[in-house]
């Protein structure tokens, strides 16, 4: 029962994150022609060049495209989720241009429709990757890159969306262009914060004279461990114990205020955590 309530939380977050990314994309980069790169940006750029089809219809089969060649070429490494949220992704935009047809951007203020042009799916694309899973696209193409040849991933996708961004400058115009490059380095900004927010921890240290009551109340209480070793201190020469936990937020503050009355001369360092590797926490 709990593998399937764990299953269906987590095809849950898929299908928020992949509708986030399709509502920022279709409702306001498309109207707008913002290009931050990837497929979306490329069907900006197709659709600017053939109007006669849409930005929707472009990204959705260079989506498709992609994904059938991730079939035919990487096989069984080729990710369950990356397949789950390209294919819904597309059937998403496909879906959003039937029953909301647009004639236009929402609003006449590039700035705001850029602002959620960039947060939707930045916030969508955080959670897909935090799940390591994508919407497709690029993310296939990086695949393949790695697959057959030695360059540096990371680095040639980046130069692609420069790319692929600045040429909106060219092929619509200059003032979409622009916003688009701004676009790009606000999403690549955005995108980083918010996955460290989504893994941020708390690395607790406290340093005290009554470790098994400490140690008792957060693995009974706060259902996490601690390791903790014998310290002398510097000044006092007092022997001491130390106690190393790493928790949620919510936990580390509930220890703090358990430590506060349990033993109130506790030294506590607490500190932000993104990447904390082992059990309960993210796989190494």
């Amino acid at each position: 029962m709990q593998k399937t309530l764990a299953v269906a939380r987590e095809y849950l977050l898929l299908t928020l994150g992949t509708f986030l990314v399709a509502a920022g994309v279709y409702f306001f980069k498309f109207p707008n022609s913002f290009n931050t790169g990837g497929v979306t940006g490329l069907a900006v750029i197709l659709n600017a060049v053939f109007p006669a089809v849409s930005s929707s219809m472009f990204a959705s089969t260079i989506n498709i495209a992609f994904l059938v060649l991730g079939f035919m070429v990487l096989d069984r490494s080729f990710g369950v989720r990356t397949v789950y949220c390209s294919v819904l992704f597309s059937a998403m935009l496909s879906g959003m241009e039937c029953l909301w047809p647009l004639a236009g951007p929402l609003t006449d203020e590039k700035m705001l429709e850029l602002f959620f042009a960039v947060i939707f799916p930045s916030l969508g694309s955080a959670i897909l990757f935090n799940m390591q899973s994508s919407t497709g696209g690029t993310d296939i193409l990086a695949m393949l890159l790695k697959r057959f040849s030695n360059m540096d991933i990371g680095r040639a996708l980046l130069y692609v969306d420069v790319l692929i961004a600045a040429s909106t400058l060219y092929f619509v115009n200059i003032e979409a262009g622009l916003y688009s490059v701004l676009g790009l380095v606000l999403k690549s900004v955005v995108v980083d914060s918010v996955i460290e927010s989504l893994n941020r921890r708390k690395s607790f240290i406290a340093v005290t004279s009554r470790p098994e009551e400490v140690c008792d109340f957060i693995t009974h209480t706060l259902n996490r461990s601690a390791t903790y070793w014998e310290g002398s201190g510097a000044y006092s020469h007092e022997t001491k114990w130390v106690v190393l936990t790493a928790l949620s937020r919510g936990q580390a503050v509930a220890l703090r205020v358990y430590l506060k009355s349990a033993d109130p001369h506790a030294f506590i360092l607490v500190t932000n955590s993104s990447e904390i590797f082992g059990k309960g926490f993210m796989r190494a």
